[in-house]
């Protein structure tokens, strides 16, 4: 039994040298991002309130049979009814619902005003740049066409060209969130990966660790008991 002993404690300090940085990592990036609320990080604290109007619709002339319609969703846009379309070939576009006239796409200007009415904060603007679905910045990571709106204090707000929406606010908060995020599981690429065989490897030599600790726990508690006898 005193052998095995030895043995689980060999072991352990091993392990305890292999996942010990990544033991140390998980729990100062958990630190981190429990520090403040989620809905801090997702910059919700920034988004001015808006009243809930009801959809009006009147004698709605709205057509969609043509355009193989995927997903439609029906908002109030500066007092309109309208319809935000995806079709099956996942291309945006929106609709006045009473007239069917298409609704164009935002420009820079409009983006700037939806920034400065909807976000707080959000008439200081450092600039305004437009991106295609292919090449958003590696903080928005959804493709769709879209302008970002960066304010004075760090944050980008990136309303969507085709949907006339916020789609998202990124606070600095937020992209060193994101950061840590990708720390804790051990995707740095993508972010998006909580299973993978790096993550699950260290993991499971971290339990096992843990595990040889609690027995050998027991190892001393014995041996404090033999020494006072």
């Amino acid at each position: 039994m005193a052998n095995a002993m030895r043995l689980l404690a060999k072991w352990h300090i091993w392990l305890g040298w292999l996942v010990g940085v990544p033991i140390v990592m998980w729990i100062a990036t958990g630190l981190f991002m429990v520090s403040k609320p989620i809905e801090e990080v997702r910059g919700n604290h920034l988004r001015i309130d808006q009243p809930q109007l009801p959809l009006i619709i009147e004698g709605s002339n709205l057509a969609t049979e043509e355009m193989q319609i995927a997903e439609m969703r029906a908002v109030m846009q500066d007092g309109k009814a309208t319809a935000i379309l995806t079709t099956l070939d996942g291309i945006t576009s929106r609709v006045d619902m009473a007239t069917g006239e298409p609704i164009a796409p935002l420009t820079a200007a409009d983006a700037r005003a939806l920034a400065a009415r909807r976000i707080v904060g959000g008439d200081a603007v450092k600039s305004v740049t437009f991106f295609n679905a292919d090449e958003v910045p590696f903080d928005f990571r959804r493709p769709m066409p879209v302008w970002r709106v960066a304010l004075e204090d760090g944050a980008h707000v990136y309303i969507g060209r085709d949907t006339g929406e916020i789609e998202a606010v990124r606070t600095s908060w937020w992209r060193w969130f994101d950061f840590m995020w990708g720390l804790h599981i051990m995707d740095l690429s993508d972010r998006e990966d909580t299973s993978h065989p790096i993550l699950i490897l260290f993991a499971a030599l971290a339990l096992i660790g843990s595990l040889f600790g609690l027995a050998l726990m027991f190892r001393r508690r014995k041996a404090r008991v033999v020494a006072a006898s």
